[in-house]
């Protein structure tokens, strides 16, 4: 039987916060004090409501804040559940960080290269049999899709090469993080491609994924790191060279 939102474990906070956030608190507790898991449903918004002592409206801007935070998922007419893991909030962090100049694309990358480093190393050592045939499919789909200058569809294949090497590497942490890119890899994309001028420049950054994907593939830890290495150095140099900073 759930325990009561009012009797979850409290929460450690040297805020002040909010009626709406407060209660965004309370929902948490209730979540982690009865070990909701992701997909389970929650409690209705009257319920809420009626439990933690708030009106209609504030539960409800509790329960969209917690679903812009990818805490819960809610939808038309359906109740509200607990959420998977989802690199979505981090994303925007990142994104808004960019844009308001707190953090440099360059720094991001820095960033990532350390995350990335280990993320391959690991893929190399766990990556399963469906891993290594999915990286494969993607750099084929990538050789294909550059030969018809398809840039978008090189760029989406790109981001789902660098999210299954964060899924092979075993660590779920590791996969939000890499996701939490993809937000950077569309902003700077295009700059790079224009950067690398030809079709042989493209194909030979395409080249270094290929070189990744078949030391994880033959699981050769040294080599994917080294592989990895040479791919953010060459990223690194591009961008750089057209006036990303």
């Amino acid at each position: 039987m759930h325990r009561s939102i009012l009797q979850s474990t409290p929460f450690d906070t040297t805020e002040s916060p909010s009626l709406v956030e407060r209660t965004m608190l309370d929902i948490r507790k209730y979540i982690y004090g009865n070990g909701l898991k992701p997909g389970d449903v929650m409690p209705p918004e009257a319920e809420i409501s009626t439990q933690l002592d708030v009106s209609r409206t504030v539960a409800r801007e509790a329960l969209r804040g917690l679903a812009a935070l990818r805490i819960i998922e809610v939808g038309n007419g359906r109740r509200a559940r607990v959420a998977g893991p989802s690199a979505e909030a981090l994303s925007v962090i990142i994104d808004h960080t960019v844009h308001t100049r707190q953090v440099s694309v360059v720094q991001i990358q820095d960033a990532r290269r350390t995350i990335e480093m280990r993320t391959v190393g690991l893929a190399a050592l766990h990556r399963s049999e469906d891993d290594a045939r999915a990286l494969l499919e993607t750099i084929d789909g990538m050789m294909a899709a550059a030969k018809r200058s398809e840039s978008e569809t090189v760029m989406e294949l790109d981001i789902l090469f660098h999210e299954i090497i964060a899924r092979a590497s075993g660590n779920p942490l590791y996969s939000i993080f890499v996701d939490s890119f993809r937000v950077i890899t569309r902003q700077t994309w295009n700059i790079g491609w224009r950067a690398r001028g030809n079709y042989e420049n493209r194909v030979e950054n395409i080249r270094c994924h290929e070189r990744i994907a078949k030391a994880v593939v033959e699981q050769d830890v040294e080599k994917a790191e080294a592989a990895m290495s040479e791919h953010f150095d060459s990223s690194f140099m591009t961008l750089l060279r057209a006036g990303v900073k």
